[in-house]
């Protein structure tokens, strides 16, 4: 027995080793486990941030999205980014974000910053940089007046297209640390993703003002309508790459008539556009070559229309104004169009409620009404769209009582400004694009 017990001592010893390395284990793998979680909380991060900048459309909101977004990768308090000029030498813009207004105001004075210094070393040598003490660092140029006295940098090139386009600058992350290796890493990541988001508001840029450029050739330049004056205007929607279905037309008749039209094909493609130029060539040949009423000659663009393949719906008000004792008559028809506004030298305006018939490409033996109303002279009839109206958050009636106001306010502005003022101070949201043809009868 004695010899039994003698035999089991030594191993004893070893059991409180064994704690010990399974603790230690424990430890490494509860370590390696925080890691990979803040590998994971990094990486869904940067995807998120990625998406985000993916979102804008417009490129300044891009670039101050770069910097906000890599600052919160990172944690830093201050972010910047330099866009360099065509030489690559020099900045052309510096977006930045992190300063509080009165640090703001005092490098306003100082003005923008120029690529020196440290900024320059970046631009030189363009690869990922880490800076524990910027003031420590040969290329250092000191800090202009007013500046933060920053610390610590990471700085990373943004390419497009092979190109170097600016640089990422970060500094001093909130909790008092140098930047790291992972910091590298995660902001050298989101600089590709900005890369490619540049270059896609770029594209959506040259798409964009193709589109509009298309359009605008479209529209008809107004022609003389002496003794009446008129005025236009076109503004596409706010999103990008949009071709829109929206057209107006004044014709000088006989007899010092004038044919008025407005029209909207639904639709934000080629195609619309396609249908618009047609339909607004068909109606001209109709108002040119018969006398008749608006009623009767939608009718039979209606008719005409019908015969055409892949014909879109469409929505469209004509108009005639011709001579009436001391004034002038105005006889419209409208096909599913919102009504125009009247408004009068004493700044008094009318909406041109009527019955509004079916839009074009519905049901052709529908019939046609015709309305008719005075005008009195220096009067003003303002054709438009239902873009520069149409709000989510508000009513049709509401939009166009708002409108009427704005015009009420404006009337007396010579008609390009008075139509440039409704296209700039509109009640809509701007998802649709927008047309206003303004027409003024003369003096007594």
């Amino acid at each position: 027995m004695a010899g039994e017990k003698a035999g089991r001592q030594p191993s004893q010893p070893y059991l409180p080793d064994l704690h010990m390395r399974l603790r230690s284990e424990l430890s490494r793998i509860d370590e390696q486990l925080r890691t990979l979680l803040s590998a994971m909380d990094r990486l869904q991060g940067l995807l998120d941030a990625v998406v985000a900048i993916s979102r804008e459309v417009e490129l300044p909101a891009v670039l101050h999205r770069i910097v906000t977004t890599a600052m919160e990768l990172v944690g830093a308090r201050y972010g910047a980014l330099g866009v360099l000029d065509e030489s690559g030498e020099r900045l052309e813009q510096f977006i930045s974000a992190g300063l509080s207004e009165q640090e703001r105001l005092a490098l306003a004075e100082a003005g923008r910053p120029r690529g020196l210094g440290v900024l320059g070393h970046l631009i030189r040598y363009p690869g990922p940089v880490r800076i524990d003490d910027i003031q420590g660092h040969p290329a250092s140029a000191g800090f202009p007046p007013g500046h933060p006295r920053l610390r610590t940098l990471l700085g990373v090139a943004i390419t497009v297209r092979g190109e170097i386009y600016g640089d990422l600058y970060l500094s001093e992350r909130h909790d008092g640390q140098p930047f790291d290796v992972h910091d590298e890493n995660v902001v050298v990541a989101l600089a590709s993703a900005a890369g490619i988001a540049i270059e896609n508001v770029r594209l959506f840029e040259r798409i964009r003002v193709g589109a509009e450029q298309f359009q605008r050739l479209l529209l008809p330049t107004l022609p003389d309508l002496r003794p009446f004056t008129a005025a236009a205007i076109y503004r596409p929607a706010a999103e990008p790459s949009q071709l829109g279905g929206d057209w107006y037309d004044a014709i000088p008749l006989a007899d010092d008539v004038v044919a008025v039209v407005i029209g909207d094909v639904v639709g934000h493609d080629l195609q619309a556009a396609a249908a618009m130029a047609a339909t607004r060539n068909m109606l001209r040949a109709l108002v040119i070559g018969q006398s008749s009423t608006p009623g009767a000659v939608l009718a039979q663009l209606d008719r005409t229309l019908e015969t055409v393949r892949n014909n879109r719906v469409t929505t469209t008000t004509l108009a005639r104004i011709e001579p009436e004792g001391p004034g002038w008559r105005l006889r419209w028809s409208t096909a599913g169009h919102v009504p125009p506004l009247l408004v009068t030298r004493e700044h008094h305006v009318v909406c041109l409620l009527a019955e509004p018939g079916l839009p074009l490409g519905v049901d052709t033996g529908q019939p046609r009404p015709d309305h008719s109303r005075f005008l009195p002279p220096e009067a003003t009839v303002v054709f438009f769209t239902d873009g520069l109206i149409e709000h989510p958050c508000h009513s049709i009636d509401e939009s166009l009582s708002e409108l009427a106001g704005l015009a009420a306010v404006h009337a007396a502005l010579p008609l390009p400004e008075f139509v440039r003022t409704l296209a700039d101070h509109h009640p809509s949201d701007g998802h649709d694009d927008m047309a206003i043809l303004a027409v003024r009868t003369p003096p007594a």
